[in-house]
C-alpha cells in the first residue's frame, strides 16, 4: 500500500487516524459547510446553464421526452387542439400583440385557454370546478382553481413547451403540448 494510505490508518489497521482528521466537533475550521452556506438552487442553475451550451439536447429527443411525460397519466384523456388564434385566425388591423387563443377539445369537454403576457385566463367547458395544472416540462407546476362555472386564470404566462392537466372529479383530461 502507498505511505499516504497507510499513514491514514493506525498501526492495527483501524482507521482512528483518519477519524481524528474528518471529526469536525471540535473544530473551528471554516472549510466545512452547512446546506445554508451553499446555495444550491444558484448551483444548480449555473450547471444546467453550461450543460445547455456544452452538450445541448437535441430537438428530437426534448420532443421524445415531452410526449413521454404526458403519458405518466395513463388513465387521461388527451384534449386536442381544435382552434389556435397564431394558425386558424384572421388578423385584426392595428392590434400589435393580441392574445393567443386555444380551444381543445375531447368527447364532451372543452378547454377554451388564453394566453396573454399576463398570464392564462381559460374556461372548462361543460362548466364545474375543476383542479388545473400548467405543465411545463420538469419544472415545477402552476397550480390553478377552475370555480363552479369552469373559469380558471393564472398569473404567468407559461413559456416554452406547456399543457394543461384538468382533474374534474375522477376525469382526467390533458392537453395537446404546445410551444407558447
Amino acid at each position: 500500500m502507498s505511505g499516504t494510505h497507510d499513514e491514514a490508518f493506525g498501526d492495527d489497521g483501524s482507521d482512528e487516524a483518519f477519524t481524528d482528521l474528518t471529526d469536525s466537533s471540535d473544530s473551528t475550521d471554516s472549510t466545512h459547510f452547512t446546506d445554508d452556506a451553499l446555495d444550491t438552487g444558484l448551483l444548480e442553475e449555473e450547471l444546467r446553464q453550461a450543460a445547455a451550451i456544452l452538450d445541448p439536447v437535441p430537438a428530437e429527443l426534448r420532443r421524445i421526452a415531452v410526449d413521454a411525460f404526458a403519458l405518466h397519466d395513463l388513465d387521461a384523456r388527451v384534449a386536442e387542439l381544435t382552434f389556435d388564434s397564431l394558425v386558424d385566425a384572421i388578423p385584426v388591423r392595428g392590434a400589435e400583440d393580441p392574445p393567443r387563443m386555444l380551444t381543445f377539445r375531447v368527447d364532451d369537454v372543452t378547454v377554451d385557454v388564453e394566453v396573454t403576457e399576463d398570464g392564462l385566463i381559460g374556461q372548462l367547458l361543460p362548466p364545474g370546478p375543476a383542479d388545473v395544472e400548467v405543465l411545463s416540462g420538469p419544472r415545477a407546476h402552476a397550480r390553478l382553481t377552475a370555480d363552479d362555472l369552469g373559469r380558471f386564470t393564472g398569473e404567468a404566462p407559461p413559456s416554452g413547451p406547456f399543457a394543461l392537466r384538468l382533474r374534474t372529479g375522477g376525469d382526467v383530461v390533458v392537453t395537446e403540448w404546445l410551444r407558447a
